[in-house]
């Protein structure tokens, strides 16, 4: 009540009624437009990247933008950790194989095509559950069980990467022949889900202690054990075989991680979690949809850049409806004490360094296949030239940490709303510039519609983050918001129109198409006589019965 109290009288000094003020901090319309396009612009460029690092780009530049635009200044002041946090919750869904569950869609099939909307639908949800999850999680935790997560993660980290070492040094494999490796298991990611709980329990024996971050970890890593082991191995329900089936896995991952926010008195946190998949799943069905629309025009483009590009603008309106429903409920945080200060430049240095780098890494190889870089340049290869560069960007970034912790620089001197906007626009156009250089050494016409659309919608959100954010801060809410009747109804009328949601996708493309096959995808049929899909048998030396 303190804050708003607070608000109040500063209103009445400004001459100024308190609903007034009130209404003056409130996130419109034009501020979801913004978080939006956001993680529009960051699931365009993910397209070309892929997978669980290039899910990271969305996650962050639409978290971060939420922030900023919330006008909440207690969140602002974590606004490294909302975009640490962000990025790690939306890198999960980059897991699952999802190209052939589109196919299924194009197929003429009715049964194909309705089971490819509902799995869509599922896959949608898992992505973006774990990824509101993640994005909200800075706005729940005290900043000593929110830096607590850093150490396991750190740990968890260096195992992954030692893992992917060892793998490529001692069991080199070709991707096209993935299926024969030893660590082949229904082409999933069992080996990271069993590395993660090792480092974590590792940690725990070492510090003889086990903390609540570790905790949430091992709930999230079980489940993923638990999802695969029942689905898969047990019930034998696979989804797109024989591609991989990491939906099993993330189907517990996001149950055990729900298990554990209700045990922890966090139901605004799972109620997050829930709205951001909702829409998610929403969001990948009729994004589809859309697109398979776009295909009966007969125009010529690139119709998967424009499903991207749609559904991540789907995504962002949940994460934005996530966010800013928590911002008005959630109580202030506080970071006093300021315990782990190291933390803030890690999230930093993080999102800045390293997140550009896993992405960016993957050009010079682009650059070379095209002939538009020699592999060799002055007996370096290209690779190695783009890393001594990234290592150079490390020193200077070390080098003005060390001086601004001695000598406050005027450029991070500007405030904590400063501060992540300067952080929000450095990742936006070092991402934006990247991804144009992979794609501008084989360009065409139809790349106008994802490099010349995400330039179009950066410049926007460029404008729009500086100009929309609330010129006052929104009276903080008081504590006991009663979080579990909103989620029960979120739930009960969420799932409702889900189903309804995946009917309507199926019976417009029956409607417009009847059985003949879309086009664009290539041919895939789940049920039937004409059924395309194969549960492949595991190899000799798979480590599954």
């Amino acid at each position: 009540m303190t804050g708003s109290v607070e608000n109040t009288g500063a209103a009445r000094n400004r001459g100024q009624s308190p609903s007034a003020a009130t209404r003056s901090t409130q996130p419109g319309l034009l501020t979801v437009l913004w978080v939006a396009l956001s993680l529009s612009i960051g699931w365009g460029i993910r397209g070309n990247f892929g997978h669980e690092y290039g899910a990271m780009i969305p996650g962050m530049l639409a978290t971060l933008a939420a922030v900023l635009l919330s006008g909440r200044s207690d969140w602002h002041r974590r606004g490294v950790y909302f975009a640490f946090f962000g990025a790690l919750g939306w890198s999960f869904g980059g897991s699952i194989s999802y190209m052939q569950v589109i196919a299924y869609t194009h197929s003429g099939y009715s049964s194909s095509a309705l089971y490819g909307f509902a799995c869509l639908f599922v896959i949608g949800f898992l992505w973006a559950a774990v990824g509101g999850a993640g994005a909200a999680l800075p706005a729940f935790l005290s900043r000593e069980r929110l830096t607590e997560f850093f150490a396991p993660l750190t740990v968890i980290f260096v195992a992954w990467h030692f893992q992917d070492f060892v793998l490529e040094k001692w069991f080199p494999e070709n991707p096209a022949f993935r299926h024969q490796s030893v660590f082949y298991w229904y082409d999933t990611d069992w080996l990271a889900a069993l590395i993660a709980i090792v480092a974590v329990l590792g940690l725990a024996a070492v510090r003889r202690r086990f903390d609540s971050a570790s905790s949430l970890i091992l709930h999230m890593a079980v489940g993923w054990w638990l999802g695969f082991l029942i689905l898969v191995n047990l019930l034998g329900w696979r989804m797109t075989p024989p591609r991989g089936d990491n939906w099993s896995g993330c189907v517990g991952m996001v149950i055990g991680m729900w298990v554990y926010l209700q045990r922890n008195g966090l139901t605004g946190l799972t109620f997050a979690s829930v709205v951001a998949g909702l829409v998610g799943g929403f969001g990948f069905a009729s994004g589809n949809l859309l697109k398979l629309l776009g295909i009966s025009t007969g125009w010529k483009t690139n119709w998967h850049s424009i499903l991207e590009q749609s559904y991540g603008f789907i995504n962002g309106l949940g994460l934005a409806l996530a966010l800013f429903w928590v911002a008005k409920h959630a109580p202030k945080i506080s970071d006093e004490p300021r315990v782990r200060k190291w933390t803030e430049p890690y999230a930093a240095g993080f999102v800045l360094l390293v997140l550009t780098y896993i992405n960016l890494v993957k050009n010079p190889e682009e650059w070379v296949s095209a002939k538009a870089m020699p592999q060799i340049l002055y007996g370096l290869s290209a690779g190695t030239w783009f890393n001594l560069a990234y290592l150079v960007l490390t020193a200077v970034f070390l080098a003005l940490l060390c001086v601004h912790q001695r000598r406050p620089l005027p450029l991070l001197g500007a405030g904590w709303l400063a501060r992540s906007q300067l952080v929000y626009l450095a990742f936006l156009w070092v991402m934006v510039i990247g991804n144009f250089e992979r794609a501008l050494v084989s360009f065409a016409e139809q790349r106008l519609v994802t490099e010349a659309v995400i330039f179009l919608n950066a410049a926007l959100c460029t404008v729009g983050i500086f100009l929309s954010a609330p010129s006052a801060n929104r009276a903080l809410p008081a504590p006991g918001f009663a979080w579990p009747p909103l989620l029960r109804k979120t739930i009960l009328f969420g799932s409702l129109a889900a189903a309804l949601s995946v009917l309507g996708d199926w019976a417009v493309i029956r409607g417009l198409f009847g059985d003949r096959p879309v086009g664009n995808a290539s041919k895939h049929i789940r049920f039937g006589p004409d059924a395309t899909a194969t549960k492949e048998k595991p190899k000799a030396g798979a480590p599954h019965p």
